[in-house]
C-alpha cells in the first residue's frame, strides 16, 4: 500500500509506521541521488515554512534552510529574542497564528508538550527538530546514513549498532525507538544511572515484539559492541551545568567513551563510528577546553577520542549531510 504523508506532523516517531518512516529514509536516498545528478525537481515552490528555534542550532537549522531553499520555498526564522512567543502570547495562540501564516513550522525548544501544542493548533505540519525527550529528525538522517553504508542490499533490518554514554536523553531514546520501529538490533549501553527511562524502554519493548527488533539495555561497553556495525555516542555535558555536575557524569561515562580499544573490541574491522554532533574531541571548543583543562584524564577526547573521530572509521560528516537530506525528504512528503 502506498504511503501517504502529506499534512502529517513528525514530532517523536511514536505515531509513524515502519512503512512510513522507510519510506521517508527512501525518499531522501532518491531526493539525494538527484540533486547530485543535477536532476532535483522544486517540489516547494511558493510554500513558507516556519523555523522557530528555542535552543540554538548548527545542523538543524542549516538542513531546513537549505532543504527549502533547494525545493524553491522560502524559511522564516523566529527566535525568543525577536518573537513574542512564550512570553506575552501562549503557544497555542501563537500556534493558531503562525498556521494562518505557514505551510509548516520547525520546532526547536527543550518542550515535547510545546511541539505536540503547536502540532495541536495551527492546523500545519510541525516537525521536532529536537526537544528534551526526542529528536526525530537527527533519526531519519541516521537511518539513511546506516543504510548508505551498510554493504550492498543489506537492509536496516538486518543491521546491529550501539549506542554509549548518556542514554537517558533525546539521542539514547530516539535510537532506542528507531531500532525498535525498524526492527533492528540496538545494543544501548549506559551506567544504570544514565539508562534510557522504564517508560521508553516499555514502549520500545513493545513496538519490537511486533517487528522482531532486539532491544539490549547493559552497563557493559564492551557486550555492547561485540559484532555491531555502528558505535554512536552523544556529548555528556552541557556549558551550562556547573563544573561540578561535570565532575560526577564524567565519573561515571569515562568507562563508555569511544577509543581505538573500543572499536577494535566490536570484533568488525568495517565497524564504523556515528555523532549526532558536536563532538568534544579535542579542546577547540570551550567546552571541550575547559573539560580538558579541569580533567587531565579527558585530554585525548572526551565522549570519543580524537584518534576515532578522525579515522577512516568515523562517517559523522556524512550523518550530519543527511540531516539536508532527510529533512528535505521529510518536508516533500509531508507538504506535497
Amino acid at each position: 500500500m502506498a504511503v501517504n504523508l502529506k499534512g502529517r506532523s513528525l514530532l517523536s516517531l511514536i505515531e509513524e509506521t515502519p512503512e512510513e518512516i522507510r519510506h521517508l529514509v527512501d525518499l531522501a536516498g532518491e531526493l539525494k541521488a538527484a540533486r547530485a545528478a543535477g536532476q532535483e525537481r522544486r517540489a516547494l515552490e511558493g510554500r513558507v515554512i516556519a523555523l522557530v528555534f528555542e535552543k540554538t542550532s548548527t545542523r538543524t537549522r542549516s538542513a531546513f534552510e537549505v532543504a527549502a531553499a533547494h525545493q524553491g520555498a522560502t524559511t522564516t526564522f523566529l527566535d525568543p529574542g525577536s518573537t513574542q512567543i512564550g512570553h506575552k502570547e501562549s503557544i497555542q495562540d501563537t500556534a493558531r497564528v503562525l498556521g494562518r501564516m505557514f505551510d509548516a513550522i520547525e520546532y526547536r525548544g527543550a518542550s515535547q508538550a510545546t511541539v505536540e501544542e503547536l502540532a495541536h493548533y495551527s492546523g500545519v505540519p510541525v516537525y521536532n527538530g529536537l526537544t528534551d525527550e526526542w529528536h526525530p529528525t537527527q533519526m531519519l538522517a541516521d537511518a539513511l546514513t546506516m543504510l548508505e553504508h551498510n554493504a550492498e542490499g543489506r537492509g536496516l533490518a538486518e543491521t546491529s549498532f550501539a549506542y554509549l554514554g548518556d542514554a537517558r536523553n533525546n539521542t539514547g531514546h530516539s535510537l532506542l525507538l528507531l531500532a525498535a520501529k525498524l526492527g533492528m538490533d540496538v545494543r544501548i549501553a549506559a551506567p544504570e544511572a544514565l539508562q534510557p527511562s522504564a517508560e521508553v524502554v516499555d514502549l520500545c519493548r513493545a513496538v519490537a515484539a511486533q517487528t522482531g527488533a532486539s532491544l539490549t539495555i547493559t552497563a557493559d561497553p564492551h557486550e555492547a559492541v561485540r559484532g555491531v556495525d555502528y558505535v554512536h555516542t552523544d556529548v555528556w555535558v552541557s556549558m551550562g551545568e556547573p563544573p561540578e555536575a561535570w565532575d560526577h557524569r564524567i565519573d561515571l561515562l569515562l568507562p563508555y567513551r569511544v577509543d581505538a580499544a573500543l572499536m577494535s573490541a566490536t570484533g568488525n574491522p568495517e565497524a564504523k563510528f556515528m555523532h549526532c554532533l558536536p563532538a568534544f574531541h579535542d579542546d577547540r571548543t570551550a567546552v571541550g577546553a575547559a573539560l580538558m583543562e579541569r580533567r587531565p584524564d579527558l585530554a585525548e577526547g572526551v565522549e570519543v577520542t580524537h584518534e576515532v573521530f578522525e579515522s577512516p572509521a568515523s562517517i559523522v560528516f556524512d550523518q550530519a549531510e543527511n540531516r539536508l537530506h532527510t529533512i528535505k525528504a521529510l518536508m516533500v512528503a509531508t507538504l506535497v
